[in-house]
């Protein structure tokens, strides 16, 4: 018997499905977890809205396309805070869509506390929490 293909779901599907299994924070809570050192802010924004925008101090700055391989305790070419499967990241993109898709891609290498920032970078900014240029 052939199995067959999974049925096809749209982007707004298949964000509220992976959004029900993360923890997701918001910026505040974000900034506090950050300040303790209680999690690790990764921003994969890429370069030009960094630019145009700013950075979070303390944010550990992935491209996107780099995630996984940075992120991976196990791996090659991991980031040296990547220490543990433990280890609590919150990924920050510019708005908060691209930031779950990629904490679910970390939660499959067994980053199980991986979330992201609901409303990403500009909701940082918005609550007035600390950027630099």
């Amino acid at each position: 018997m052939a199995v067959s293909a999974p049925r096809p779901v749209g982007i707004d599907t298949l964000l509220a499905r992976v959004r029900e299994g993360l923890d997701r924070v918001e910026a505040e809570e974000a900034y506090s977890a950050a300040q303790a050192g209680e999690a690790l802010l990764v921003d994969i924004r890429y370069s030009a809205l960094r630019e145009r925008d700013g950075l979070i101090p303390g944010a550990l700055v992935v491209e996107r396309n780099e995630l996984e391989w940075r992120l991976d305790p196990q791996g090659s070419h991991r980031a040296p805070e990547a220490t543990s499967h433990d280890l609590r990241v919150v990924v920050v993109c510019n708005e908060g869509y691209a930031s779950s898709l990629a904490a679910v891609s970390l939660h499959q290498l067994g980053l199980h506390r991986a979330t992201d920032l609901v409303g990403g970078f500009q909701a940082w900014k918005a609550a007035g929490l600390p950027v630099t240029a």
